[in-house]
């Protein structure tokens, strides 16, 4: 999440923050969560609905926030997949479905989805407190159901001074996930287990410590066992300490942390400092797969822990309400898509769903500056072809 702040120096006060995925349970909230989000014989969108969708990437680009942009629309009349732009900053080769980028905060889709899973298997409840996994946490009556819904008033170590001072001013620096928990306990609660709802990476990196301590497991070996070999994601990692990007990959720019109008490429700046809550590497291709299994739980859920998902989303605490609400690592937006945003300096990705026009929309972007609309380029840009779609 991008936030104004004093020049000379422009700062994060979320490494892989979303904005607030929306809404309540609603009419298409009780529809079959097996009901495929890919049509099974498209017979092709219409040419005038892929002009205006190449029309939103064109038009945005213009703004000159980002080198390059791709995306994938998927509906019961076909696919359409669009690029604008290019690959990295002053290329001239275009962004393609095969290369590689950061996701940022769609990593949470994933740790929840592990989390179901180990609930599923008995392994945990969702009203173990975080307490029960991790000792030292902030609030540690806190339940593992408050921290994947962000009820669970641990702040983000992403917000704390300290931490932020330590990444730019060594991007390349490794962090151990206790060391972004000790960063948050600099920060004061945001309020009692329940009280009150805010965005935390803290609470997946907790997530991911409660995974690897149950399953006693490294946890890159737990996504890959878990989530990608099932999903069949071949050109995913959780990269651990490497701060590398396996070639072809899109080169990604930031402002973050540097003078006001600067532009860096973060490229090749480590994860570590998302952890669990925004490490992965994937495609677009192989997200368009991930997008399949998130929203109907094949290989990945049974379809009690889908139904469960589904249900999870809050209409309170605010700004959790009626429309717009938050659930187990997803929300559900007022316009009826299901999803979520991932950005971490360099990139920002979207990947959603809508159950009634059963459409998805994957969209990869490389930058995280924000745009006229002050969200990131992502974002944006779902929004924009959501709205062609109607």
């Amino acid at each position: 999440m991008h936030v104004s702040h004093p020049r000379p120096h422009r700062r994060a006060t979320a490494l892989v923050g979303a904005a607030v995925l929306a809404l309540a349970m609603s009419a298409c909230a009780a529809s079959d969560p097996s009901a495929s989000p890919t049509p099974a014989a498209p017979s092709g969108i219409p040419e005038q609905t892929s002009a205006e969708l190449q029309a939103v990437l064109d038009d945005l680009y213009t703004e000159g926030v980002f080198p390059g942009a791709i995306a994938r629309v998927i509906t019961p009349e076909g696919e359409w997949v669009g690029t604008v732009g290019a690959s990295a900053e002053g290329g001239t080769t275009a962004p393609a479905p095969g290369d590689r980028t950061r996701v940022g905060s769609i990593t949470k889709t994933m740790t929840a989805t592990i989390l179901l899973q180990l609930v599923d298997e008995g392994l945990v409840t969702l009203d173990d407190p975080i307490s029960k996994y991790v000792a030292d946490s902030p609030n540690g009556t806190a339940t593992l159901r408050q921290l994947a819904d962000m009820t669970s008033g641990i702040p983000s170590y992403s917000l704390d001074d300290g931490w932020q001072a330590k990444l730019f001013g060594d991007p390349y620096s490794i962090f151990t996930p206790q060391e972004l928990i000790d960063d948050a306990k600099a920060l004061p609660l945001v309020g009692a287990p329940g009280e009150k709802w805010q965005y935390s990476n803290t609470n997946y990196v907790l997530l991911g410590m409660v995974i690897e301590s149950v399953l006693d497991q490294p946890i890159a070996d737990v996504f890959q066992e878990r989530i990608f070999d099932p999903v069949g994601m071949a050109d995913t990692v959780y990269p651990g300490d490497s701060n590398e990007i396996a070639q072809p990959h899109l080169s990604g720019i930031t402002e973050q942390g540097q003078d006001a109008g600067v532009r860096v490429d973060a490229t090749d700046w480590s994860p570590t400092g998302a952890s669990t809550a925004g490490e992965v590497i994937s495609t677009l291709d192989d997200l368009t797969l991930w997008a399949h299994a998130l929203f109907t739980g094949d290989d990945v859920l049974s379809p009690e822990m889908q139904q469960l998902r589904r249900d999870s989303i809050l209409t309170s605490p605010p700004p959790n309400n009626a429309d717009n609400g938050y659930g187990i690592g997803w929300g559900h937006l007022p316009n009826g898509w299901w999803g979520h945003n991932g950005e971490i300096p360099g990139f920002t990705t979207s990947v959603f769903h809508d159950y009634d026009q059963e459409a998805t929309i994957v969209v990869v972007v490389n930058s995280d500056i924000p745009m006229s609309s002050e969200k990131g380029p992502a974002p944006t840009i779902f929004e924009a072809l959501a709205e062609v779609l109607g």
